[in-house]
């Protein structure tokens, strides 16, 4: 279960985010400015709320009553960006393997690189990686830390609708087969509704429901 309940201050903008989670795969879904990011951020540790607890299965990553805030590096959590930052001085094998920096549980690299399709892409250089070839590598990359939740911040955004299609089916491998569960930023309900349990509908800082989305 993944139990948020926050309050952030960023300037002008003021969050008050609290919801549960027990889905496979949740979306933030709301417009431009709603919190969706500054939720994924504070989750991962990249934010520090005002006040409020982040707890994943019980193991509390911030409690603003405990004085607990751990460091990003120790929550166990993975984060693909919108913008997904790839390392470009190192082929798609180093960008992998640098995810395991700082794993507990470190990931079979065949297993994730079979799962993700990508080994022709290994050795190659990630400036010669099209758009959904980056995407993928930046999944396996999040993947190869071990994490206990995955955060996407709108993974597909930046792709072409048919690319879209393709690449979805890869985050469904994500969710059913290394079981792992999934927090993602959207705009596209055909998105959600083909890879979401639950959405978490945001508007100008708040929570304004949760709903489930029948399998």
């Amino acid at each position: 279960m993944i139990v948020v309940d926050i309050e952030l201050v960023q300037g002008t903008f003021a969050l008050a985010a609290a919801f549960e989670l027990t889905a496979r795969a949740a979306a933030l879904f709301g417009p431009s400015g709603a919190g969706k990011t500054t939720i994924l951020d504070a989750i991962a540790g990249l934010r520090t709320p005002r006040r409020g607890t982040i707890t994943i299965d019980g193991r509390v990553l911030f409690s603003s009553d405990a004085r607990i805030n751990l460091p990003a590096h120790q929550r166990h959590v993975g984060y693909v960006p919108q913008d997904v930052a790839l390392f470009p001085h190192m082929h798609v094998r180093g960008n992998l393997l640098y995810g395991t920096h700082g794993a507990t549980h470190q990931p079979d690299l065949d297993r994730v690189v079979s799962l993700l399709e990508i080994a022709p892409l290994v050795e190659r250089h990630v400036t010669d990686l099209s758009g959904g070839e980056r995407q993928r590598v930046a999944l396996g990359r999040a993947l190869m830390s071990g994490p206990s939740l995955l955060l996407l911040d709108e993974p597909l955004a930046a792709v072409d609708v048919p690319l879209r299609r393709r690449i979805l089916p890869y985050l469904r491998r994500v969710r059913d087969e290394l079981r792992i569960p999934i927090v993602y930023v959207s705009h596209d309900r055909e998105e959600i509704a083909d890879l979401a349990d639950a959405v978490v509908r945001l508007e100008a800082g708040l929570v304004i429901g949760v709903d489930r989305i029948a399998s």
